[in-house]
């Protein structure tokens, strides 16, 4: 007989769901933050509203921390307590090593915001993805350049897989109407030297393939502060303006520069009210990292409501589940070139903080 102070456990189990985000550094932990913002607030609206079957949703976070092999890791420990499945992830590289992990041990896995085209090695039933790929949205950022009149394009690069696929694209789709793309190496040249080549070279636009807060803040500084650039364009296309911790690091200087936002130009009503709550949550208007993150439960739960607990038959439902999310009906294809289930297309826009208020965000082009 159970001890009187002691608390008896009540009500049906619940039913587990892993999340990965990056928590901790060296990865983006704004950005997890938001991400994990999103998911744990679709999962207490799922709860409120019944759960799965009457049985409430759990998260069980890990924190990646931006590290491929701990996310693996984690997809691991994260079978062996039983979940149903995992979500989540904002690093593509990272997010690459879970689905593998995930489809090796016949784990379904939802990724949230990964956008990296070739996210497993082949075709595969048990993972799918609400973010556009890749090639999807920086194609359309390289159509917004061309059309603003940049064709002389530079990029400050680092090294990896996912800036390295970023250049790729952008060359690919500049090179077919006339334009260029020089690199620029960030971690082998100081921003003084890039600001160097860009003069020399008459550049007409420098886009930052690199890492926060560093080297980004300074190769801004630098190149805001020289007058020979002043009417070189910056741009950002991974989305490292997106968040409020840009405009804490650079102010001023961190404006009027177009990345890469998944939003709609207007939410519907359902947005709009998670909008708001996400807003409470964070203290900070949402990102759309947080979208994701809110879109991904609400997925999650209508499979699980429709196909059960059971990791095959949930891998299978990925096909079959329409979902109205915070940012339009989702649903999930299979798109040539991409090997996992694909939402095609979430809303892409180009976006830059308007230099005369910061705070506001300036659609300069939508899919």
């Amino acid at each position: 007989m159970p001890s009187p102070l002691l608390p008896v456990p009540s009500g049906p189990p619940a039913v587990p769901v892993g999340a990965l985000a990056p928590l901790s550094r060296p990865g983006w932990v704004e950005a997890g933050r938001h991400l994990l913002a999103g998911l744990e607030l679709a999962v207490s609206e799922v709860n409120r509203a019944g759960g799965i079957g009457g049985r409430p949703l759990a998260l069980v976070v890990r924190d990646t921390a931006g590290d491929p092999e701990r996310a693996a890791k984690a997809v691991e420990e994260l079978a062996g307590l039983g979940v149903a499945a995992v979500t989540g992830e904002y690093h593509s590289v990272v997010a690459r090593a879970a689905a593998a992990k995930a489809d090796e041990l016949g784990l379904p896995f939802l990724c949230s915001s990964a956008v990296l085209d070739g996210l497993t090695e082949g075709p595969t039933d048990r993972v799918a993805r609400l973010a556009p790929a890749q090639s999807h949205g920086w194609r359309l950022y390289a159509d917004f350049l061309r059309d603003a009149g940049h064709t002389r394009i530079a990029v400050a690069t680092e090294p990896g897989e996912y800036w390295a696929s970023g250049a790729r694209i952008l060359r690919d789709r500049l090179a077919a109407h006339g334009g260029s793309v020089t690199t620029l190496d960030a971690r082998a040249l100081s921003p003084a030297a890039v600001c160097e080549a860009l003069a020399a070279h008459g550049i007409g636009a420098l886009l930052l393939l690199v890492g926060v807060p560093e080297p980004a803040a300074s190769l801004v500084r630098a190149v805001r502060r020289d007058r020979r650039l002043a009417g070189l364009l910056l741009g950002a296309p991974a989305g490292q303006p997106e968040f409020a911790g840009w405009w804490d690091l650079l102010g001023d200087e961190g404006a009027g520069i177009p990345f890469l936002r998944y939003l709609p130009e207007r939410l519907g009503p359902r947005g709009v009210r998670v909008e708001a709550a996400l807003r409470e949550r964070l203290g900070t208007a949402p990102s759309f990292v947080a979208f994701e993150g809110h879109d991904t439960i609400t997925v999650l739960a209508e499979a699980l409501r429709s196909h059960g607990t059971d990791r095959a038959r949930l891998a299978a439902s990925w096909a079959r589940v329409t979902v109205d999310g915070t940012r339009g009906t989702i649903t999930f294809t299979r798109v040539p070139g991409i090997g996992v289930r694909q939402w095609a297309w979430a809303p892409v826009q180009v976006v830059d903080r308007d230099p005369a208020r910061p705070d506001r965000f300036r659609v300069l082009r939508s899919s």
